[in-house]
């Protein structure tokens, strides 16, 4: 009987692993642990992604694959990181520098991978949710670290007020994307007279709000989470609406402003960081980025078509370096905290091109209506706005939102599209 039940189970195997459904469901599976883990590691997603991709090969249709990859949507992310490649060939920098900083742009890779996939399977929408979810997880682990540090995982000497693992920023871009994402859901359910669900993900969003109110919040998030409502207003809204809920919004935002001593403290670093830069010159935050700024926009001017090559930043920042290190001015950085200027220094104006075509065609993908239309679009404005301040796009973190959200979400609405999409419109996206 025992050899009876082996044979049987060696059959099942067997059957499964010939079929490309299993392997399917194997993809999304390893795409669905990807997104939950994000949020909580690194090493992680890197491993369930390479997993997912291991997955893909045996019942991969090399020819369709290889076709899809002659839409802008997957050929201007390549193009990218062969622009990253060529770099190394004109940079100064030492090859292993040049190497490591092609690093970045591998990610974007993936994004033809994820399209691909997802725009034939069936599970697209289990990946948001898992994200959602591990978000969910995360904020109220934050709140248990406010009341109680020794729980973090961070070291000792690192350990920040409501920070579980990784960082405040990694955090609040998190929480702003899932806040500002079930906007559309709740207004959707609220219209069909669902009131009991569209208050249930009411709730969870004002949590992730209060979260980053009460216990710990980017100033990044604070001004790129009312452009992105802004967005969704303009997009989804009546005039009338946009009016009720900007009051409200300003009714909130006073509240949490007048309890949220923490609040308070980040808003008014504003102004302190940027009078002590100008008045002192001192090394502090919004002071390092002018810094940083100023220095790249001269480092651009100097090889405006092709610039200094891949991994080439931290040298010219080495050699730009003046005063005493408390001083903004002496500070050295591989990342000027701005996607466009990083791409300016490494490739000049020809990386300023491939980022905003890129940023472009995905924002084009996008342009319709539905929920995964908005995620889609809402990942890659958040992307577009936060690299102002922060070069989000190479981070690892925000860099695998990005990818995730835009390959996922693409391959769902391509598949949408793709029964009754205009022949001019396919050829396009």
């Amino acid at each position: 009987m025992t050899a009876i039940a082996g044979d049987s189970t060696i059959a099942v195997l067997a059957r499964r692993w010939r079929d490309p459904a299993a392997w399917l469901a194997t993809v999304d599976a390893f795409a669905i642990l990807t997104a939950a883990s994000l949020p909580w590691s690194t090493s992680l997603p890197a491993i369930f992604n390479a997993a997912m991709l291991v997955a893909m090969v045996p019942f991969l249709d090399v020819r369709a694959y290889l076709a899809s990859l002659k839409r802008p949507i997957c050929a201007v992310p390549i193009a990218f990181f062969l622009l990253a490649l060529a770099g190394t060939l004109w940079s100064d920098a030492a090859w292993g520098a040049r190497l490591y900083a092609v690093g970045p742009a591998v990610k974007l890779l993936i994004l033809p991978v994820l399209l691909f996939h997802f725009e034939r399977s069936e599970r697209g929408f289990w990946v948001f949710t898992a994200f959602l979810i591990s978000c969910t997880l995360l904020a109220m682990m934050s709140w248990i670290v406010a009341f109680d540090p020794g729980l973090s995982l961070k070291p000792a000497g690192e350990v920040s007020r409501g920070i579980f693992v990784k960082n405040y920023i990694d955090q609040s871009q998190e929480f702003t994307l899932c806040a500002v994402a079930l906007a559309y859901p709740i207004i959707t359910l609220s219209r069909a007279k669902k009131i009991r669900p569209a208050l249930l993900l009411c709730a969870i969003a004002l949590g992730f709000v209060f979260t980053m109110a009460f216990v710990v919040v980017s100033r990044t998030a604070l001004v790129t989470m009312p452009i992105m409502l802004a967005v969704f207003g303009l997009m989804h809204l009546k005039g009338r609406t946009n009016l009720m809920i900007l009051c409200a919004a300003v009714v909130v935002a006073a509240i949490a402003w007048a309890a949220s001593p923490q609040l308070q403290q980040t808003i008014t670093s504003f102004t302190r960081d940027y009078q002590l830069y100008k008045e002192q010159g001192t090394a502090t935050s919004i002071g390092e980025r002018l810094e940083f700024w100023h220095k790249s926009l001269r480092f651009f001017a100097d090889a405006p078509i092709v610039g200094h090559g891949t991994g080439s930043t931290h040298g010219l920042f080495e050699q730009a370096a003046t005063g005493p290190t408390a001083l903004a001015s002496a500070r050295v950085i591989g990342n000027p905290h701005n996607q466009t200027l990083n791409a300016a220094v490494q490739w000049g104006t020809i990386g300023i091109v491939v980022l905003y075509a890129m940023w472009l065609v995905h924002l084009l993908l996008f342009r319709g209506e539905g929920l995964i239309n908005w995620i889609g679009l809402l990942v890659v404005v958040q992307n577009i706005f936060t690299s102002l301040f922060n070069s989000h796009l190479f981070d690892f973190h925000e860099g695998w939102m990005y990818v995730l959200g835009v390959g996922v979400a693409g391959g769902m609405v391509l598949k949408a599209r793709r029964s009754d999409a205009k022949p001019e419109s396919a050829g396009f996206l």
